[in-house]
């Protein structure tokens, strides 16, 4: 349902010249909200679309397709570097936040935009800056589908479309040259996680690993960003590319990937969107709104009491050692196995 502070045409009748999408962080939930911008392009051919991201994910977004400005909200100093992107907010028709925070809010409030669209729900009184407002449940249901829930009140049908990126030739080229070597099938893996209570420990990450070097003649690249490398320095891996490569570079490297294990992470997020097949331990996040979104992929969670959580601190840690390595072994085994046989 949307709501509004007035009497309002429907917001599938518009038809704007210049849309201006914020969603400036974290890198899974960008690669969640892009299904709308693909959606959106499709329903408007002719409009310009424009989308605001912090620096450090930018490059996710370089080169896109369908965008054609990439704003940059400042990761340092916001504030004092704030006045120039509030100064290229003006003249659009239509401003969508799909980050539903104060400070997205208050850009699509700067804006001036005759149209102003979020959710309900969104925190912070953001909601306040919307002239449109969404009455999604978004706390029951895939993050991919509440985003795009925004996109079908605006007109768009059928499921959510897969995303676009701006991968070049020259993208594969690095990935296959970083990758060189690495027997096939190729199971990509990430460690790292933004809250320490979605980061399944270390060392049944290298358990699996060892058992599936083991068993099977599998090419196993660690993947990672920036402050992820001590966290796997030393897994048994052929290949560590923590730290090593572009967002797009990764891109390219999940996507030449037969399989996927993860966190709960943008990195996770990233290859589901691309097509290839994850398994994730699910420790304090939701399984049903956090877990790889599409057909093909595993979530294997804790059974604790306080699963699902959603605490970024934990005194007691309980379900690392509740969800065990034995637990996700029986789902690797059978896709590499599978996959070893094809």
């Amino acid at each position: 349902m949307v709501r509004g502070t007035m009497p309002r045409d429907a917001l599938q009748q518009l038809n704007p010249r210049r849309v201006l999408i914020i969603k400036p962080s974290a890198l899974g939930d960008i690669v969640q909200a892009l299904p709308v911008l693909s959606g959106l392009r499709q329903r408007w051919p002719s409009a310009c679309f424009d989308w605001v991201v912090k620096e450090n994910f930018a490059g996710l977004l370089a080169g896109h397709p369908d965008l054609q400005r990439v704003l940059i909200f400042p990761r340092r100093r916001a504030w004092t570097r704030l006045p120039h992107l509030v100064a290229e907010l003006s003249g659009y028709d239509l401003v969508i936040d799909l980050q539903g925070l104060f400070r997205s809010a208050a850009l699509a409030w700067l804006s001036g935009a005759p149209r102003r669209l979020g959710f309900r729900h969104s925190r912070e009184g953001a909601w306040l800056a919307y002239t449109d407002r969404l009455d999604t449940p978004v706390q029951q249901m895939p993050a991919v589908l509440a985003n795009w829930s925004v996109a079908e009140a605006l007109g768009c049908t059928g499921p959510p479309p897969p995303i676009r990126l701006g991968l070049t030739a020259e993208h594969h080229r690095r990935a296959a040259a970083l990758l060189t070597g690495v027997p096939r099938p190729l199971l990509a893996v990430h460690v790292g996680a933004s809250w320490p209570t979605k980061r399944w420990p270390v060392g049944h990450f290298a358990c699996l690993l060892q058992w599936a070097r083991q068993q099977f003649d599998v090419g196993v690249v660690v993947v990672g960003g920036p402050g992820e490398e001590p966290l796997a320095a030393h897994l048994p891996a052929h290949v560590n590319l923590v730290g090593r490569t572009d967002l797009l570079t990764l891109a390219a490297v999940l996507h030449s990937a037969q399989f996927m294990l993860s966190n709960d992470s943008g990195p996770m997020h990233l290859a589901a969107a691309l097509g290839t097949p994850v398994l994730a331990p699910f420790t304090c996040t939701s399984p049903l709104r956090a877990g790889p979104y599409g057909a093909g992929h595993t979530v294997v969670a804790t059974t604790v009491s306080c699963a699902a959580s959603y605490l970024r601190h934990c005194p007691t840690m309980h379900c690392m050692h509740e969800l065990t390595p034995e637990r996700l072994w029986p789902v690797l085994s059978a896709r590499l196995r599978t996959l070893q046989a094809a």
